[in-house]
């Protein structure tokens, strides 16, 4: 209302040299790849035994710090 809304351009630009078979090769990677990548979805387990070291390293040093230990 109070700002102008921005005009989008639009523009006309045809490649110079187009080879649809190299075209239609990238399409066919492209494709393939997507494909490969969702069969290949492998879950990152994060290292339980690290995240348990590193809570009890820092139980360790509050309760040293406080004086309990």
């Amino acid at each position: 209302m109070f700002m102008r809304k921005p005009s989008y351009r639009n523009f006309d630009y045809t490649p110079r040299f187009y080879k649809p078979e190299e075209d239609e090769e990238n399409r066919r990677r492209w494709r393939l790849n997507v494909k490969f990548r969702s069969q290949r979805k492998v879950s990152r387990k994060r290292p339980v035994i690290l995240y348990l070291g590193i809570l009890a390293l820092v139980v360790y040093m509050y309760l040293s710090l406080s004086g309990v230990l």
